[in-house]
């Protein structure tokens, strides 16, 4: 069993956590790129068309513990 496939989000979506995104191709694949983006924010324009984010690191909230 492989491990669960990261939701892709879309630019011009708000970002359903705060956290670190990566850029990723049309195929899933990073592209190097990572933008932070706080919960409720609508996340930035790619570099090109067809890219999307995917969550790589969630943010830590003292509220979290």
């Amino acid at each position: 069993m492989g491990k669960a496939k990261a939701p892709t989000y879309k630019p011009g979506q708000k970002a359903p956590v705060s956290g670190q995104y990566a850029v990723v191709d049309s195929k899933g694949g990073k592209t190097g790129t990572e933008v932070t983006v706080t919960k409720g924010e609508t996340l930035p324009p790619t570099p090109k068309s067809g890219q999307g984010f995917v969550l790589v690191d969630k943010t830590k909230h003292k509220s979290d513990e």
